[in-house]
């Protein structure tokens, strides 16, 4: 049983946009492994930008300085 978690920011993505990256992460699993789409779990983590570093500081600092 495959278990795919895609981790985002929280910054706005729709319903319809997490459904698609569940079913393109399910179809690339079907398509390169053979794996069964009926059991392969997908779970979409949404962080706030305060708690996203990068290089030392948040996403949100970073958006900021327009990094």
């Amino acid at each position: 049983m495959p278990y795919v978690n895609i981790r985002i920011t929280r910054e706005g993505a729709t319903a319809e946009q997490k459904a698609e990256l569940i079913r393109g992460a399910t179809r690339l699993l079907v398509d390169v492994l053979g794996k069964n789409p009926q059991t392969t779990v997908v779970v979409i983590d949404e962080v706030e930008t305060d708690n996203w570093g990068i290089g030392g500081e948040t996403v949100t600092a970073r958006r900021m300085r327009g990094m």
